[in-house]
C-alpha cells in the first residue's frame, strides 16, 4: 500500500477528484484551505489580500499499481497551467486499521 498526498491551487478540485474516481479511489482525506508557495514556480496561496488564492490538499492510501496511473495523470494536468501548481508525494504504509 502507498499514501499519496496531493497538494494542487483550490480551481483544481474537480479534476483531482475526477483523477481519482477514474482509478477507483474511493477513501481519502482532505483539507479545503491550505496555505503555501511553489519552490520554483508559480504564485504564493497566502489567502490574504495580497495573494488570494488558496490550495487544498488530499491524502488517500492505494494499492500500490495505482500510483503511477495517478500520478501520470496529475502531470498531465499540473501541465496545463504554471501558475497553478499541483505536487503529489507518495509514502510506503506500513500498517494500517
Amino acid at each position: 500500500m502507498k499514501s499519496i498526498f496531493i497538494s494542487f491551487d483550490q480551481a483544481y478540485y474537480d479534476q483531482v477528484q475526477t483523477i481519482l474516481t477514474l482509478n477507483h479511489v474511493r477513501g481519502f482525506s482532505g483539507w479545503e484551505s491550505v496555505i503555501g508557495r511553489g519552490s520554483k514556480t508559480g504564485e504564493p496561496h497566502f489567502g490574504t489580500h495580497a495573494w488570494p488564492s488558496l490550495n487544498t490538499a488530499i491524502i488517500t492510501i492505494v494499492d500500490d499499481e495505482k500510483v503511477k496511473p495517478i500520478l501520470e495523470q496529475l502531470r498531465e494536468l499540473d501541465g496545463t497551467s504554471e501558475r497553478m501548481g499541483i505536487r503529489a508525494f507518495v509514502w510506503n504504509i506500513e500498517d494500517g486499521m
